[in-house]
């Protein structure tokens, strides 16, 4: 007998999948770069007019802007942003699609129906239209005070739940189908018969079988996530200067596109291996905790 449980096993074969392995690996990389960015990395607001568009150099590893901030140091606090967004929006989006997803799959009936069709009903909506006008909402007109409308937190709180608020349905869906195949095992209904409650049922019997699926759907939705803000950022309703963002960064750069192309280079290859990383290690993870992964 296999002394190790299926989470030990499917750790394992995460170890040996390398295109999961290299992902983690950069991911590691680019966020220990943006932890460590207040310590490591210049001002990215410092501005020196007589070193505008220079060159890489031991000063300047990337370069500087067109204002002559360094774009290593607003790079690595770009990331801070646009990393802790994409965390912050898959937990709140794995949140309320696992709450969704248990009460209709546990329930039934017309508490499920009612749930569905309400997650059809954000499904079928146009993603980036409403999103554009959610960001697009005043902040001031809704009575925040002045003074944290210009907040590192506010602004990347204001887009957790812009994203989160619609983010949710395909963990919703997911968890309602692994909710309704573990409820008809026979150790729930054993649980059932002897008088548990139906949120000790769904804590202790139900959340814990659901939770691989979880894990997997909230990584793999991490990259949707870094796109979609980096397209309200470069539309100018993300997350606004002077705080530094790869998708502000990148608008930034439209102005200077053909005269200084390497503006737009750096913050588009940060998008895309970051997106493309998360994607890798989110696959892997699909293929460790997949039963039969240990078969193939």
């Amino acid at each position: 007998m296999n002394p190790a449980g299926p989470t030990a096993r499917a750790l394992r074969r995460l170890g040996r999948d390398r295109p999961a392995v290299a992902g983690l690996a950069v991911l590691l990389l680019l966020a220990g770069g943006a932890l460590l960015a207040p310590w490591l990395a210049q001002d990215p607001e410092l501005m020196d007019l007589t070193a505008i568009f220079a060159p890489p150099s031991a000063e300047h590893w990337l370069g500087t802007d067109e204002l002559g901030r360094d774009v290593l140091a607003r790079l690595a606090h770009g990331g801070r942003i646009s990393l802790a967004v994409a965390g912050a929006t898959a937990v709140l989006a794995a949140f309320i699609g696992t709450g969704l997803g248990l009460l209709a799959g546990y329930y039934g009936g017309r508490l499920d129906a009612a749930l569905m069709r309400v997650t059809d009903g954000v499904m079928s909506l146009p993603l980036l239209p409403l999103l554009i006008v959610l960001a697009a909402i005043d902040p001031a007109k809704l009575g925040i005070p002045p003074e944290q409308l210009g907040s590192e937190a506010f602004a990347i709180g204001r887009i957790v739940l812009i994203i989160g608020a619609v983010g949710w349905t395909t963990v919703a869906r997911l968890v309602r189908a692994q909710a309704l195949s573990v409820k008809a095992r026979d150790y729930v209904r054993a649980a059932t018969a002897i008088g548990a409650s139906p949120r000790r049922i769904m804590r202790r019997h139900i959340l814990p079988n659901v939770a691989s699926p979880i894990m997997v759907a909230a990584t793999l939705s991490i990259g949707n996530i870094i796109l979609i803000e980096s397209a309200l950022s470069f539309l100018g309703l993300g997350i606004r200067p002077p705080l530094a963002s790869w998708g502000n960064m990148l608008t930034g750069a439209m102005t200077v596109v053909w005269s200084a192309p390497e503006q737009a280079l750096w913050p588009g290859l940060a998008i895309f291996l970051t997106v493309l990383s998360f994607n890798l290690v989110g696959d892997g993870l699909q293929r460790a905790f997949d039963p039969r992964g240990e078969e193939r």
